[in-house]
């Protein structure tokens, strides 16, 4: 059935809901109010559509509808759906009504739902303010989402792809004026696609993001995989330190129809939680923007790591970037196991302790590709960055540099991979062929030679000769300057006889 409204006038429909919080509480708190109702409604429309089928269907034998939903994705309880909290709206008490029915859906949906709504407090008088206030903002909000635009139901918006994109709209808009903290849950669509292709993915892949933020990076894996080879056999997998971001990841899979997603909520350096007979689980895929240079990252206890995971070095105290990319390493699939991660310019040329784990990656064959990015492609820094491709089972021991830090679009705010950009990384990419001050293939001899520095205009010329000055032409641009510059001052002078001055 065609979609009765596009996905241009859902997002822009629910970015209304912002106006509903703004003067009140800060978008980075806000967010989680209007992600968790768009959850509750995209709920409570799929199930109602069900069910109103079903009732057509059997004639209105309710116990016989009753026993199929009870087989549905999800439950909603008597009480819960979105109908009955808008119906209550104007009560006083709203806040704690929604309380209520979230509490009722988890537990009705316990296996898939435990703990999702933990970090949001509909009822919560310090950020939402007194009884009046709070009333206020929270019927605002339920009028939006009763909207005609807002209804969620499949024969309403076609292609249910557009709620999950909805989903990755909303927060990309928020991590665009969250600062610095977008990090910590928001990879670029664009540069998630890129390390999505680079990958490859595979059906019947095992696909893992240690830091998986909202999961935007599994989702586009999953996506290469659905759309180019029209399969659903793959697995995702996550792990989540911050409790919030957590609970946004599972709610995207969801809404993206990825049931059987396996998200974690802990510190993957301290705690790793994807583990198979109390080891590290092993991926195919293994992909990852993990946060920059973080400080005290578990360093003290790094040595006596239980998974035996930096037996080539532990990284400095106050940078954690290598403690997460080897990490990743530790847990790739020894057969086709291949990796991309995002990391700081740094992690490419620094020594001491980095130096020699960087080294050890290079001799063990696994560094495979260095990509540079442009600069202010992130939310919450304007540092450019770096794409390291790892595999297991390398054929030669060549490395691909490639500097694509030049191509991108000069957006005010933030810059941007423009789809030419992607294309032109993966050629290269694929090609391994050298490029003119753009790519270079470079022997393991040459990186020796390099003592194992990977900073990339080392190996890719990126010297740009500057236009040779015709110093006559200066000259004598310079003359009609000096003469216009005389005859300006000529007349100011008797202007100023005239005045007598």
């Amino acid at each position: 059935m065609t979609a009765k409204v596009t996905q241009k006038e859902i997002n822009d429909k629910l970015w209304t809901c912002c106006d509903v919080f703004r003067g009140n509480i800060s978008a980075n708190v806000y967010k989680d109010y209007i992600l968790v109702m768009l959850f509750v409604k995209y709920l409570s429309d799929i199930y109602e559509s069900k069910e109103e089928k079903l009732i057509e269907k059997y004639k209105g034998d309710m116990a016989k509808v009753d026993k199929i939903m009870a087989r549905e994705r999800f439950s909603i309880p008597k009480g819960t759906h979105f109908k009955d909290l808008y119906a209550k709206r104007e009560e006083s008490n709203i806040g704690e009504i929604i309380q209520t029915a979230l509490k009722k859906i988890e537990e009705s949906n316990i296996e898939k739902l435990e703990g999702i709504f933990r970090n949001v407090d509909f009822d919560d008088a310090r950020l939402l303010g007194d009884t009046t206030q709070r009333q206020r903002i929270i019927q605002d909000l339920l009028v939006i989402f009763n909207s005609d635009i807002l209804n969620l139901r499949p024969e309403h918006v076609g292609n249910l792809d557009v709620i999950g994109n909805a989903y990755e709209y909303l927060i990309g808009k928020f991590a665009a004026g969250a600062g610095a903290s977008s990090g910590e849950y928001y990879t670029p669509p664009e540069v998630s696609t890129l390390m999505a292709k680079i990958l490859q993915p595979k059906v019947g892949d095992r696909i893992c993001d240690p830091t998986c933020g909202s999961g935007s990076l599994l989702l586009k894996c999953a996506k290469e995989i659905k759309d180019n080879l029209k399969s659903d056999d793959f697995s995702l997998y996550g792990q989540e330190n911050v409790g919030e971001t957590y609970a946004l990841c599972r709610m995207n899979m969801y809404l993206h129809e990825v049931d059987n997603a396996e998200i974690k909520w802990g510190d993957t350096i301290r705690t790793p939680k994807l583990l198979e007979n109390d080891k590290l689980m092993k991926f195919n895929i293994v992909t990852a923007n993990p946060p920059f240079s973080l400080d005290k990252w578990g360093a003290d206890n790094a040595a006596n790591d239980k998974f035996g995971r930096f037996h080539r070095g532990i990284p400095p105290k106050s940078k954690g970037d290598y403690a997460f990319v080897t990490h990743m390493i530790e847990t790739l699939d020894d057969k086709d196991g291949r990796m991309t991660v995002v990391v700081p310019h740094g992690v490419l040329f620094r020594g001491s302790s980095e130096g020699k784990i960087r080294k050890k990656f290079v001799e063990d064959n696994l560094l495979d590709t260095v990509i540079g990015l442009p600069a202010n492609l992130f939310f919450g820094t304007g540092i450019p960055a770096v794409i390291l491709v790892f595999k297991k089972n390398k054929k030669n021991k060549d490395i691909l540099f490639i500097d694509a830090s030049k191509g991108f679009e000069d957006n005010k705010n933030q810059n941007k991979l423009r789809e030419s950009d992607i294309d032109k990384i993966l050629s290269a990419y694929s090609t391994r062929e050298n490029q003119d001050k753009y790519s270079y293939l470079a022997t393991f001899e040459e990186v020796k030679d390099n003592e194992f520095n990977l900073n990339i205009p080392r190996y890719v010329d990126t010297f740009e000769e500057e236009e040779e000055v015709d110093l006559s032409a200066v000259q004598e641009e310079i003359s009609k300057l000096e003469q216009r510059l005389f005859e300006i001052q000529k007349k100011m002078k008797s202007s100023l006889t005239e005045l007598g001055l």
